[in-house]
């Protein structure tokens, strides 16, 4: 598969709008294009900003080495952008990639949240593990996360023990 980057139009009063925290930086979440999952949280300050935008390629800030990294420029783990968002009050962004190589990251999983607290999800009333009709030997089953969130997780077939789930509904025990 051959990645191009596309780089985004933007504009300065664009960057304005982003809130950059005391340490100049906004924290960014990076998603695939193909599946929604979460990739990875780095950071980027303005110029890290402006130079994704302008090259179509993750730019961020290394808080512990003190400098610019393009992700995959050693790895050849590239991200090509294709989305960049903020969110309501401008304090976070959501960058949507392609993502090239192995994953995002430096362990060589897919995903950087592979890894679970406790128990990652609870049964929904369907049996833990229960097959909910996705594709043939899926083995997807459906749960309820903690903050009543219900969660889809992946079986064998998409991508194994270290899957990240995906929201599929919220729902709230509480009475209104």
């Amino acid at each position: 598969m051959a990645f191009e980057p596309i780089p985004i139009d933007f504009a300065e009063e664009d960057l304005d709008r982003i809130v950059f925290g005391g340490d100049g930086l906004v924290p960014v979440v990076v998603q695939a294009v193909g599946d929604g999952m979460v990739l990875m949280l780095a950071y980027m300050n303005r110029e890290s900003l402006r130079r994704t935008l302008s090259s179509g390629r993750t730019c961020f800030w290394s808080r512990s080495r003190q400098e610019y990294w393009v992700k995959g420029e050693t790895s050849g783990d590239r991200q090509w952008v294709r989305d960049v968002r903020y969110d309501c009050d401008g304090d976070a962004l959501l960058v949507t990639v392609e993502q090239e190589g192995r994953g995002a990251c430096h362990t060589g999983e897919r995903s950087c949240f592979y890894r679970a607290i406790g128990r990652p999800f609870v049964s929904a009333g369907r049996g833990e593990g229960s097959d909910v009709g996705g594709e043939e030997g899926s083995g997807g089953s459906v749960g309820k996360a903690p903050g009543g969130v219900l969660v889809e997780m992946p079986g064998d077939g998409g991508g194994g023990a270290n899957a990240v789930g995906q929201v599929v509904a919220g729902w709230s025990d509480a009475s209104p």
